[in-house]
């Protein structure tokens, strides 16, 4: 009996030793692996895992990379629910000033303008639905990171904030 706890008490040690757990200096944080491949979404897009720091918070999204000019012309689009661990984002070859509409867009979005450094420049909250006004960053952005309406108010996602995807 004592021969079998000990080897039981040493397979347990061994396995604890195995195990790595983020410090505080980490650059990426616990449970968000940005860039991680997700695969093809619904749509036909590819879907990266993407993180957003917001303080000692760190939200993961299941992000549609919308990369070509159909791509991001069509964006949400037609769809009527966003889960709340998704995301859409517009990435641009370079930086520029960003302007969206949400013309055909039937569910309110939280649109988040990236800078290239990849902290949040503004956030435009709950885009109204079928709306042809312009939704615009106020300055140059390499990116646009789009959230069900609400969700970055509720998670406590400000201007400043980091977000990392692959590459970024």
């Amino acid at each position: 009996m004592a021969t079998m706890l000990r080897s039981f008490t040493m397979l347990a040690l061994a396995a604890l030793a195995a195990c790595t757990f983020p410090s505080s200096g980490d650059s990426k944080p616990a449970g968000c692996i940005a860039g991680e491949d997700k695969g093809q979404s619904a749509a036909g897009l590819q879907q990266v895992m993407l993180c957003v720091t917001s303080g000692t918070k760190t939200h993961a999204f299941t992000t549609e990379v919308a990369k070509t000019s159909m791509e991001q012309a069509k964006g949400m689009m037609f769809r009527t629910e966003m889960p709340d661990n998704t995301a859409m984002l517009f990435p641009f070859p370079q930086p520029k000033p960003a302007s969206f509409w949400m013309k055909n867009t039937v569910i309110p979005l939280d649109i988040i303008f990236i800078r290239p450094n990849g902290t949040i420049e503004s956030i435009a909250e709950n885009a109204v639905p079928y709306s042809t006004a312009p939704v615009e960053s106020g300055e140059p952005v390499g990116a646009v990171l789009e959230l069900r309406g609400g969700l970055a108010a509720e998670l406590g996602i400000n201007s400043g904030d980091k977000v990392v995807w692959q590459g970024k």
